[in-house]
């Protein structure tokens, strides 16, 4: 069961990390079965350690932006615990300013790909929420660093 693996992986990480803090976020990327592994995997490589968030969407749903040294407990395309992440910096910039580092750090490797993937997800969270997109939408640039994986 997916719960239960993310109890596992907590537990199995504080036994050599007891001074983890007491709380955790549970996620996967992206929208999507197929989206979740494809990224998750870019996790367990080493070459995903970043990730980018449309932050109206916080709003919308009454959640707190992340924060530096917050801990994720990253979920596979079903619901598995596959790796902890802690949250090392996040920056709020327009859409046109993300870095080519930041797309890199993501996994994208370019920022030309990462601005076709990423305006192709957020056009389609956006008209969820009966909003347009355009290229100042305030993009939640989050940092990540690996530090568990099962």
């Amino acid at each position: 069961m997916a719960k239960d693996s993310i109890i596992q992986l907590w537990e199995d990480y504080r036994k050599t990390n007891p001074h983890a803090p007491a709380h955790y976020e549970a996620w996967a990327f992206g929208d999507s079965k197929e989206m979740a592994d494809q990224l998750a995997e870019l996790v367990l490589e080493g070459r995903k350690t970043a990730t980018s968030s449309y932050y109206t969407i916080y709003e919308w749903e009454n959640e707190s932006l992340p924060n530096s040294g917050l801990h994720n407990i990253i979920l596979d395309g079903n619901g598995e615990a596959v790796a902890i992440m802690e949250t090392t910096s996040v920056k709020v910039v327009p859409f046109d300013e993300v870095t080519e580092e930041h797309a890199f750090m993501e996994g994208d490797r370019t920022l030309r790909y990462w601005r076709e993937v990423h305006e192709s997800f957020f056009r389609k969270e956006l008209k969820e929420i009966n909003q347009d997109f355009h290229y100042k939408i305030p993009v939640v640039c989050e940092r990540l660093k690996l530090l568990y994986k099962k």
